[in-house]
């Protein structure tokens, strides 16, 4: 047992309804059978975070500590937990917990369990000193990366990383990303180093230097050109990954799609998707959503990164000021992932 197992610790909550996300004292949880306790180093800010903030009915009620991209190193272990030790470098992601039993979790497709659980909405997340979490959601962070750049790979980076290595799209293929934001310039330097000839599609000629110091051949500029008749005039995307959070461009992107071509969806706001069907059809096309990925997707996307040199380009913020982090966020102004550190 860790020798700090009932020291005080801190966590940025949201105590009622429309309340700010205000530092307070908490006690870190002993971890029960299966689980372990990490002392958490760096944890990231991500744009599902605001609504956690903003829900004003929690699952598990108030108050709520946000959070599900978490790095930091194990400080104690529960009951029967084998294969991990007191010291590692871990990291937690989306994937907080699943049932084990059903048929997702059976053949291993965990990240759609019916049941499973998301830190920071299922149970008290990482922004925070300490964080209790199954041991079936670690991840082991390898040489190379920090706490604070491996934060995101929980879920920013594993969820472009999967969403592009399963899309189809092979070496060479044109890809396109839309948004270069906290998740985008994660899939552009992905996209490059996998042997995509990747374009970067965003807002504002003062993005492509940006574009082209994250690795990718082409950029397009939506407030100069429609994307999808530029991607059409390249020949047509084997691939285009959303990561915007609007869904607004979504129906004319199809047209920047080559015959099979997939559009695949990681960035939405909740709004409808208005599409004609014959945009598909006669073109064999498809769209389709992308969720996460697991613990050992998550090992795999760190390992890439390192032996590629993708990384995030964070900004570190002290945990105290988590809120003013949040509206950085929120007001599109994080270059490109906020992450918290309680120990700043």
């Amino acid at each position: 047992m860790s020798q700090d197992a009932n020291q005080v610790h801190r966590a940025a909550q949201v105590a009622e309804p429309s309340a700010a996300v205000r530092v307070v004292p908490v006690e870190a949880r002993p971890p029960g059978v299966g689980e372990v306790r990490i002392d958490v180093e760096a944890a990231g800010i991500c744009g599902a975070d605001i609504g956690t903030v903003r829900n004003p009915a929690p699952a598990a009620g108030f108050p709520v500590t946000p959070g599900h991209e978490v790095a930091g190193v194990i400080a104690e272990l529960g009951p029967d937990v084998q294969g991990w030790e007191v010291g590692e470098r871990v990291t937690v992601g989306w994937f907080g917990g699943s049932c084990g039993h059903c048929t997702a979790c059976r053949t291993g497709d965990v990240v759609h369990c019916p049941a499973r659980k998301i830190p920071g909405m299922s149970y008290p997340g990482g922004w925070s000193s300490t964080i209790t979490v199954p041991a079936a959601t670690l991840a082991r962070i390898p040489e190379g990366l920090s706490a604070e750049e491996a934060a995101p790979f929980g879920c920013a980076a594993v969820t472009t990383f999967n969403a592009l290595r399963h899309s189809g799209a092979g070496p060479g293929d044109l890809v396109a990303v839309l948004g270069i934001g906290g998740l985008g310039h994660l899939a552009v330097q992905f996209a490059a180093a996998m042997g995509f000839e990747t374009v970067a599609i965003g807002r504002g000629e003062e993005k492509r230097k940006l574009a082209d110091e994250l690795g990718a051949r082409h950029y397009i500029d939506t407030e100069r050109e429609q994307p999808g008749a530029a991607l059409g005039k390249l020949g047509g995307a084997r691939l285009i990954l959303s990561t915007a959070s609007s869904s607004k461009p979504l129906a004319e992107l199809v047209d920047g799609l080559a015959p099979h071509g997939r559009l695949t969806v990681v960035g939405f706001d909740g709004s409808p998707l208005e599409l004609p069907v014959a945009k598909l059809v006669m073109g064999a096309r498809s769209v389709t959503g992308h969720l996460t990925g697991s613990p050992a997707d998550t090992e795999q996307t760190m390992r890439f990164a390192v032996a590629t040199g993708v990384r995030p380009r964070v900004q570190t913020v002290p945990l105290e000021e988590a809120q003013q982090a949040l509206d950085t966020q929120q007001e599109g102004k994080a270059r490109f992932r906020m992450v918290l550190v309680p120990d700043a």
